[in-house]
């Protein structure tokens, strides 16, 4: 459910928490709006990653996910990306143009194709992505290794709850 404002439908979110325990309460809000602050800035740090490459985020995300699993057959991107074939078709079209990946034959099935990184081409994209690194290893030191476990279970968790949400909405 939402409320209106003067420029239309907002979530309700404060009618989402429990309201027995007004400290959880407060901080799931807190945590709700961190979260889109994360969120937003994340979405425009890969937009202005992707534009210096003169790429757009949907294809620096079919980089990473080559870069994560390997060489990926049409197919597979596609599950990983949620995308239709045809997306995903025009989008290794995209790439191979943009000479960031290639086309080559599967090792054992020689009827696929498989989808890889040109690594010369893409090295100044994740040297940026190594500098990144360095920077948030040295943001992390104000955080006990305990407090970056706890961090890294919330994400698992919320990751797997988009990726299922991103699911029933692609229903």
């Amino acid at each position: 459910m939402s409320s209106d404002t003067a420029s239309g439908p907002v979530p309700n979110l404060e009618g989402v928490v429990p309201t027995d325990d007004k400290r959880r309460a407060d901080t799931l809000l807190r945590l709700f709006a961190a979260g889109r602050e994360n969120s937003g800035a994340t979405v425009m740090f890969h937009t202005a990653v992707a534009a210096r490459q003169g790429l757009n985020p949907t294809e620096t995300k079919a980089l990473d996910f080559l870069e994560r699993h390997g060489p990926l057959t049409a197919k597979q991107l596609a599950e990983l990306t949620r995308l239709a074939p045809a997306s995903v078709t025009g989008l290794v079209d995209r790439l191979v143009a943009k000479d960031v990946v290639r086309r080559v034959k599967h090792p054992t099935d020689k009827r696929r194709v498989l989808v890889e990184l040109n690594r010369e081409k893409i090295a100044e994209l994740f040297g940026f992505f190594e500098d990144y690194a360095r920077e948030v290893t040295k943001r992390c030191e104000v955080f006990t290794t305990e407090e970056l476990e706890t961090v890294i279970r919330f994400l698992e968790v919320m990751t797997e709850h988009q990726r299922e949400a991103a699911a029933r909405l692609a229903e």
